[in-house]
């Protein structure tokens, strides 16, 4: 897929030392003063606007921040001295990027309430504007709250679909063995009958569906419409763009990049068409009831012939006690052993079908 490039959406960090919620370009932690530490991971906010102002964009594409190796202080890529020590960034360390740091989320502002002071404040402040507590940590704490109350449930439904499954698969290897489960009895030929057919063909208009252009020439095209015939990561005639979920890319300097993966829809012609094709139009059908079965003769007509799938069946008719089963099968040797009196052991299934015969 091609990744298609929305815009950049600011970050925020937390402070292993106080706990503070920061913006991502910071490289301080507004609460206690102390540097961004090396390890730590950018967080994206529970809502994302996409940054406007041109100096901030120029920030996020200029990639990531780099840590100075003397202080830890961490400084704006592209930076050749460290702004907080003066050291040399050479054997800086640049900080990791290009991982997914999540869904891009936007909506309506809304307001939520501090929950050190009672101010409300809107959902994409990260800090009170009354008292300066902070709102994201209270918010995170939530969401951790509710993840952990939520995991018994989940393990207990999965424990309870495990269950089904496996009472489920029981069951159908209990009604397998039930249906499976055959009782011999002995019974005896009453009588025969079998049938032949051959079938009769002829030229006839057969209904197809293709892409047009691989259509047959004598074809007779009936409707058209556009379908997707394929899925490509590039533009093409013909094509539209489809594209998935936006999601941000953390670019290592407190920004994300937004992104979604597109894909274009290649659209051709999908036809419904007919071709004349050799299919059958009639069946001769021949029957009997000894064992010499012949094949029917049938009386082709003009622009007619003979096909080739040629079908026969057998049937034999036993009698047990009071009880008639009826026995078909393929197989001319196996009827023509069942002669009329001959006697032949019956399998009969636990609904009481005959499913087998030994002779």
């Amino acid at each position: 897929m091609a990744r298609k490039k929305i815009g950049h959406v600011e970050l925020q960090w937390t402070c292993p030392n106080c706990n503070g919620v920061n913006p991502g370009p910071e490289k301080h932690c507004g609460n206690c003063g102390a540097p961004q530490p090396e390890n730590v991971q950018f967080e994206q906010a529970d809502r994302q606007e996409l940054i406007a102002d041109e100096e901030k964009i120029a920030q996020a594409e200029a990639g990531a921040d780099i840590h100075c190796p003397y202080c830890g202080s961490r400084n704006s890529a592209g930076a050749k001295i460290c702004h907080k020590c003066g050291g040399d960034l050479v054997e800086g360390v640049k900080r990791e990027s290009g991982h997914v740091v999540g869904a891009y989320k936007t909506g309506p502002v809304s307001m939520i309430a501090c929950p050190h002071c009672g101010e409300e404040n809107p959902d994409t402040e990260k800090t009170c504007a009354n008292c300066g507590g902070s709102l994201v940590k209270e918010a995170v704490r939530d969401k951790q709250e509710v993840s952990t109350s939520a995991k018994p449930r989940s393990r207990s439904r999965t424990w309870i679909i495990l269950g089904v499954v496996a009472v489920l698969v029981l069951a159908c290897g209990a009604y397998l063995l039930f249906v499976n489960r055959t009782n011999p009895t002995t019974g005896v030929v009453d009588n025969v009958g079998w049938e032949r057919s051959v079938p009769v063909e002829a030229l006839i208009p057969v209904d197809h569906k293709g892409w047009e252009d691989e259509i047959p020439v004598e074809g007779m095209i009936e409707t058209c419409s556009q379908e997707v015939r394929s899925v490509q990561s590039e533009p093409a005639p013909n094509s539209v763009e489809v594209c998935g979920t936006p999601y941000t890319v953390d670019t290592g300097g407190g920004y994300a990049e937004v992104v979604e993966d597109c894909e274009y829809e290649v659209y051709a012609s999908f036809c419904t068409y007919t071709l004349e094709e050799w299919s059958v139009v009639d069946v001769a059908v021949l029957t009997g009831g000894d064992f010499s079965p012949a094949w029917p003769e049938p009386a082709l007509q003009e622009g007619q012939r003979v096909g080739e799938e040629w079908e026969e069946s057998y049937t034999i008719f036993f009698r047990s006690g009071d009880k008639t089963y009826v026995y078909s099968t393929n197989d001319l040797s196996l009827f023509q052993e069942a002669q009329i009196g001959s006697e032949w052991t019956l399998n009969i299934n636990t609904f009481g079908s005959l499913v087998s015969i030994e002779n």
